[in-house]
């Protein structure tokens, strides 16, 4: 197939194709000898699908090609891969707590706001503004939420 239908193949365009050829994820198939387009196998499409999925779940572009490279080494363990992906979900759970954090953050501030008035009195803007928790006018964001009142 040509790079064109690798790509729609795949749900990617053709820069990414080429792309991941750059950076040695995929194979370029040669150029035929009597010209005309290069001929991508299954086997390119295959792999393209195996870095969309990783990426998703959070995968660098390095770490997606260490795991082609130990997929493609018969002696491989499956307990490196199996790490790998214990050291990616522990990232994801270190994401997730800074998230929730964010929203307990924004929780308050949001709380804290009036909801309407002038924009120089804005509660949200103006902690933004000093970076403390606290307003121009020494007040602090209500740390008992509404929402947590509930």
């Amino acid at each position: 197939m040509r790079i064109g239908e690798l790509a729609r193949a795949t749900g990617v365009n053709v820069e990414t194709v080429r792309f991941y050829e750059r950076k040695k994820l995929i194979e370029q198939p040669p150029r035929p000898a009597g010209g005309g387009y290069r001929s991508y196998g299954e086997e390119a499409a295959r792999r393209i699908r195996f870095i969309r999925r990783a990426q998703s779940l959070g995968f660098s572009l390095k770490e997606i090609a260490e795991l082609l490279s130990l997929q493609a080494d018969p002696d491989s363990d499956c307990s490196t891969v199996r790490a790998r992906a214990e050291r990616q979900r522990a990232l994801v759970d270190q994401k997730i707590k800074h998230l929730a954090a964010l929203r307990e953050t924004l929780d308050r501030l949001i709380d804290a706001c009036p909801g309407a008035g002038a924009i120089d009195r804005c509660s949200i803007l103006e902690t933004l503004e000093n970076g403390d928790g606290r307003s121009k006018r020494g007040e602090a964001p209500a740390r008992e939420t509404a929402r947590s009142k509930r």
